[in-house]
């Protein structure tokens, strides 16, 4: 199979910071849309999908798509796919998904109706009765939105965002796969010097330095389509080669890390380990307070607390004023502060030159932005 064409979801305002890593990769046809990004490529641009991709939730093969407003057209469609070409006789194909504004909006029974289709197509090819589902899983995901049905199949397995650093979090992380994409949008380079002082589980460090030293983020993990025997092993060996190959060992790269939390302080520098990149990054704990710079250039990135219950919101935004007084407004100094409180600015005490919508899980915030 020469070609696929691909889907990958990502958090709501990365798509063109995704859509970017994917031009940048050799993906052909790059179509974007709220929250994923769809291209084609062929076996290789699977693998180093999977392997390069900073901001992208995951990597599916779009097997399909097709108007359904009854099960009987949801069945006839999922029938018609070419199943067979990806799934085996002693595979595992369970079944999930969404539907949205659609006239199936049942989920189990959407389920149901997909996973019969399936094994009545595959019961053809095999010649089987009954499938025991032991082998490795292909996991067939639905979407269906104004009854657009999209059939997927999942090669990455778990999350992209699980990069393997960091098993343990404090109370309030920020996804990597977002962490990424601040990263991205901060044009933090090879040579770059990056500050966090509200550096929790060392997330913005830790993807900062995976993207300043060009190191993959999907490096040091296995992924579903890697068991399926569907791409040559040898080409998986390859694109990890080439991977290890591509890392800037000489880039000049450091960060610094500071929590006033003593327990935050040992959970970043012992993700920072597991990353591999404990030389170039140093957390210790300190106050925001007493936070500075002593480089005439240099990149902060920080997710700043910001509080659930209203004594926890007035503390939160002491601490955005005190960041206004600590953050010069200074010729190579930029700053990117990720927050949900709509009068950040007000606290910081300067407008941003730059906002942008994003999402931390399902918390809308805005990324201000400080570079002039």
């Amino acid at each position: 199979m020469n070609s696929f064409t691909f889907s990958c979801p990502c958090l709501f305002g990365l798509e063109s910071v995704l859509s970017g890593e994917i031009k940048r990769l050799g993906g052909q046809n790059i179509i974007t849309t709220d929250g994923k990004v769809v291209f084609q490529g062929d076996a290789a641009m699977l693998v180093r999908a999977n392997l390069w991709l900073r901001t992208a939730e995951r990597v599916q093969i779009l097997l399909g798509q097709f108007h359904a407003e009854s099960f009987e057209e949801l069945f006839q469609g999922v029938l018609s796919l070419p199943l067979e070409d990806f799934i085996g006789r002693t595979d595992a194909f369970p079944v999930k998904g969404w539907s949205l504004n659609s006239k199936l909006h049942s989920l189990p029974d959407c389920q149901a109706i997909i996973k019969k289709a399936v094994v009545e197509r595959l019961r053809k090819h095999y010649h089987v009765s009954w499938f025991e589902e032991t082998g490795p899983v292909h996991q067939i995901q639905f979407s269906i939105r104004k009854d657009e049905v999209s059939i997927l199949l999942d090669t990455s397995g778990a999350g992209l965002h699980k990069r393997g650093y960091r098993a343990n979090s404090n109370a309030a992380p920020i996804k990597e796969t977002l962490a990424a994409g601040i990263c991205d949008l901060a044009h933090v380079r090879s040579f770059s010097r990056v500050y966090d002082p509200f550096c929790g589980s060392g997330t913005l460090l830790i993807e900062a330095a995976l993207k300043a030293f060009q190191i993959a983020p999907g490096i040091r993990r296995g992924f579903a389509a890697d068991k399926w025997g569907l791409i040559p092993d040898s080409l998986w060996a390859d694109e990890r080669k080439a991977a290890h190959a591509a890392i800037l060992r000489n880039a000049e790269f450091t960060a610094c890390g500071y929590d006033i939390d003593p327990e935050a302080v040992r959970l970043s520098q012992e993700n920072i380990r597991k990353a591999g990149v404990g030389s170039k990054i140093h957390v210790r704990q300190g106050d925001i307070r007493n936070f500075s710079i002593p480089e005439e250039h240099a990149i902060t990135l920080c997710n700043p607390p910001y509080g659930e219950r209203m004594l926890e919101i007035k503390d939160a935004e002491k601490l955005y004023t005190a960041m206004g007084k600590v953050f010069p407004q200074q010729e190579g100094r930029c700053y990117y502060i990720i927050s949900p409180h709509e009068n950040f600015e007000d606290f910081f005490g300067r407008p941003a030159d730059k906002r942008r919508k994003l999402y931390n899980g399902m918390i809308k915030c805005q990324l201000f932005m400080y570079f002039k």
